[in-house]
């Protein structure tokens, strides 16, 4: 097979019929190409030449690149390839054996490559038709630590701030027996399949990590049914896959999302569905005598949070009143939100067993402000390191405990999935995490 790419590219490569320009994305199909076809490149001190196929069906395309001096076989891997370094006037692509296939060229100094990123999309939660989902994060907050003696802390009743510029991305999700793993890794292959669903909201949003990323609102889902999701990146990178199940036909409680006090918040609560035209509960629906508690709790710790001379005196050599006003923020919004769930069950069984409590009807929800619901539902308990992080980092002096793992912590917190619960242990924990790519949600990290 080299020998003949060798064979051939002496023959061709001399005569590009058509020059990629630089920082470029192109598209081609085999059938309104020569065969071989032929691409002039530019001359670069690092030039990165990458090539998807875009196509479902089965190709036997070759890919050979000489950069003036040598021939290289750029070799696909889950349906791309790629190859950098430096490159002359003369340096050419030769494509060969494209049949009727469709495939993208990506000429590029820059970051334009096609590829699949480490870091993954975000599965929020899931309704019987609706799901919540997030991109991995294009970019983190730019954050000031105030000094003493202008400390100050965000309000309770924080807005969102403005978004910074953002990739271009695009949510694709499809049933677990559209079987997208088994397409061609790449962005144009996976944006030709029909994607399930209706996106009935996309914006950008700051979760309480710190992490921007792109939130989706998904609705038309079929219920109990595996599904599949990537996020593709400026066309060209892949995140993912990730994977989910709706809940149940008979599942009863509605989402809630988008509540820039508590921005990490996006699953399901025991409530009654929102009244019309709402699909799900946000800042703008979430009834007031839920959301006017929380808001005053987080008023009050932040009073007594600056009675310390923030910035002036350190309680600790690493952590400050910021970051005990924001972990605090992320438990409180943990334990004010009760998260409903479902154990699975049949072939979607989870071992170890998600921190369910069951709920009975007509029975007092964790949150006294919470209306009582006339379901049963299970609760998923906020995993016990939510409340160990608020502990961490904040001043002995507001008294802050956790519940001890040897006792009657497992009544209140996930217990035991991140940290194994031995004194002093960090880690170690039986599933390491709060969930996975592959839908399991153990306990509620917030």
């Amino acid at each position: 097979m080299r020998t003949s790419f060798l064979c051939l590219s002496t023959a061709v490569l001399a005569q590009a019929q058509q020059s990629l320009p630089l920082n470029s994305l192109s598209t081609f199909s085999g059938s309104s190409i020569p065969n071989p076809a032929t691409f002039g490149l530019p001359a670069s001190s690092s030039l990165t030449v990458s090539v998807a196929i875009c196509s479902s069906q089965a190709s036997s395309e070759s890919f050979l690149l000489t950069n003036g001096s040598d021939i290289f076989e750029i070799e696909l891997e889950s349906g791309f390839g790629s190859w950098t370094g430096p490159s002359s006037n003369n340096a050419s692509l030769l494509v060969d054996g494209a049949g009727q296939s469709t495939f993208e060229v990506a000429v590029s100094d820059n970051d334009t490559i096609h590829e699949i990123l480490d870091a993954l999309p975000l599965f929020g939660d899931s309704s019987a038709n609706q799901a919540i989902l997030f991109s991995p994060p294009f970019t983190f907050e730019t954050m000031t630590n105030p000094t003493y003696p202008n400390y100050t802390l965000p309000p309770a009743n924080t807005s969102l701030p403005e978004a910074p510029p953002s990739p271009t991305f695009e949510l694709v999700l499809a049933p677990l027996s559209a079987q997208l793993t088994s397409l061609p890794q790449t962005g144009c292959s996976l944006a030709n399949m029909s994607s399930a669903g209706t996106v009935g909201l996309n914006n950008a949003w700051l979760r309480g990590s710190g992490e921007w990323r792109s939130q989706w609102f998904v609705e038309g889902l079929s219920p109990d049914t595996n599904y599949t999701a990537y996020v593709i990146e400026d066309r060209v990178k892949v995140s993912g896959p990730i994977y989910f199940v709706t809940k149940s036909s008979s599942f009863p409680c509605p989402l809630v999302h988008s509540l820039p006090y508590c921005p990490s918040t996006a699953y399901a609560v025991p409530l009654d569905p929102p009244q019309s035209p709402a699909l799900a509960y946000d800042a703008s629906s979430l009834p007031t005598n839920i959301s006017d508690p929380l808001l005053q709790y987080m008023t009050n710790f932040t009073t007594m949070l600056l009675t310390f001379g923030c910035g002036r005196d350190l309680y600790s050599p690493l952590q400050t009143c910021s970051d005990c006003q924001r972990e605090y923020r992320s438990w409180l919004c943990s334990v004010s939100f009760p998260r409903c769930c479902e154990p699975s069950s049949g072939s979607n069984a989870q071992a170890p067993f998600s921190a369910l409590q069951p709920q009975p009807s007509g029975v007092s929800p964790r949150n006294p402000f919470f209306p009582v619901v006339n379901y049963t539902y299970n609760s998923l308990l906020p995993c016990l390191e939510v409340c160990h992080a608020v502990d961490r980092v904040c001043p002995y002096f507001l008294g802050i405990s956790c519940p001890v793992p040897q006792f009657n912590a497992d009544a209140s917190y996930g217990v035991g999935f991140i940290d194994s619960g031995d004194p002093g242990v960090v880690g170690q924990g039986t599933t390491g995490m709060a969930q996975d790519r592959w839908g399991n949600v153990w306990c509620n990290g917030n």
